[in-house]
């Protein structure tokens, strides 16, 4: 009888005995200070704040039903500073009209262990940062949770890199953002943007792509065609998913998440990683890894729609010496439908579902040692590619690349830019 009254006494908002309600006190603040290291009860209802929460405390946090909407657009939702083993369950976080275009955080979590983010909503957070963004932490899950409308229209400023030397109007946001952290589990959850698709009706009110300024000085990664015509057409920016700071951030699974509509679907920038059983449709990239990002799985995923490419592993700019790309395998994939996507009037026809490629620095290490088996490319009707793997050759080109009983639908173009090795 009195786990029933227990139970009764948490739909009420009364709380428990270890499991206290915000209902017994002024503000869900007040009742997180008053609590450390508990639990604290949500109720059904709105909730208003014009700052932050702050949790401090570990093995503390929020559950229930409750709805916390954050009037402040200066401020994120819900801040996670230094603590072990933080929960956050069930609550639904967003932010009124008028407050949803922000610079800010849906969460963010900053040096914390073993963190918990389960079947939380995040939505209408509309930002350039990571509506749920994890830094510097170790051990966190975050799973089964909602992250919807999450990108904003922004200016992504370049100026300050000479390998770039510009900045452009744009489309920005990510929905789970992970950076200098390791042993990090992401399974299960909905990242899904309905308001910001690439139309072109969409593009020409915001000027999207076009510089807002250039330096002197053309940048180093960027064609002259482009600099002269002052429009680059990578203005969709963010990801659905991403995990980066290379040589730093290791052991992470992404595991059976649904990504809709984003830019690029997974961003991966670090070691040792499975990423297995995704859903990415409608991405303008399906998902890369690039930067050093070494010994990485890539199996049994669905890219659908895509439209510049749906997996490519390639260097970037942060791969040297000590921090190559490769070791890895791309195995019992499914690309469908490539090039028919909303970004196709962007890129053309002349793109590719599988992209191996050379570094964007003279001095990047190649690529090399990765296991491509058993993936099927399919489309009904004409391709919408050239070349089904693009696979450069050359010194710089990728090196003990293999290929192993693959149903590669050729395009215009063939299965491939050059022979597969197997």
């Amino acid at each position: 009888m009195r786990r029933v009254f227990l139970l009764l006494g948490l739909v009420m908002g009364e709380g428990s005995a270890t499991e206290p309600s915000v209902a017994s006190f002024a503000s869900i603040q007040a009742a997180l200070d008053a609590n450390p290291g508990a639990m604290v009860y949500v109720p059904s209802g709105e909730y208003r704040i014009q700052t932050k929460l702050r949790v401090r405390s570990s093995r503390s946090g929020l559950f229930g039903p409750g709805r916390i909407l954050q009037e402040n657009p200066d401020h994120p939702i819900i801040e996670i500073e230094g603590a072990e083993e933080v929960q956050l369950r069930d609550l639904t976080l967003t932010r009124p009209d008028g407050a949803m275009a922000t610079a800010k955080e849906g969460i963010l979590a900053i040096k914390c262990r073993d963190l918990v983010l389960e079947n939380v909503r995040v939505i209408d957070n509309h930002s350039r940062a990571a509506a749920i963004s994890i830094r510097a932490s170790q051990g966190s899950r975050i799973s089964r949770c909602l992250v919807r409308n999450y990108m904003g229209i922004s200016i992504d400023d370049r100026t300050a890199n000479p390998d770039w030397g510009y900045a452009f109007h744009c489309t920005d946001g990510t929905g789970i953002g992970v950076s200098y952290s390791t042993g990090t589990l992401i399974e299960g959850n909905r990242i899904i943007e309905e308001r910001l698709r690439p139309t072109p009706e969409i593009q020409a009110e915001n000027q999207l792509g076009q510089f807002a300024k250039r330096n002197p000085v053309k940048g180093n990664f960027i064609s002259q065609k482009t600099w002269d015509a002052g429009y680059t057409d990578n203005w969709q920016q963010g990801s659905g998913i991403i995990v980066t700071a290379p040589e730093v951030s290791d052991l992470t699974r992404i595991l059976g998440n649904h990504i809709e509509n984003a830019a690029q679907g997974i961003d991966i920038h670090c070691d040792h990683v499975v990423i297995s059983s995704n859903i990415v449709v409608n991405s303008f990239i399906g998902m890369k890894a690039m930067h050093g990002s070494r010994n990485v799985i890539i199996m049994g995923n669905h890219f659908v729609k895509n439209s510049l490419w749906a997996i490519g592993l390639m260097p970037g700019a942060a791969a040297k010496e000590g921090n190559a790309d490769g070791g890895s395998v791309v195995a019992n994939n499914i690309i469908s439908d490539f090039g028919h996507g909303d970004a196709h009037w962007i890129w053309g026809d002349e793109r590719s579902p599988l992209k191996f490629d050379t570094g964007q620095q003279s001095d990047d290490p190649p690529l090399s040692d990765v296991l491509v088996q058993g993936n099927v490319i399919h489309s009904l009707g004409k391709p919408r590619y050239r070349y089904a793997v693009v696979l450069p050759g050359g010194p710089k080109g990728p090196q003990g690349i293999h290929f192993a009983n693959n149903l590669f639908h050729p395009g215009t173009g063939g299965v491939a830019s050059r022979e597969l090795p197997e």
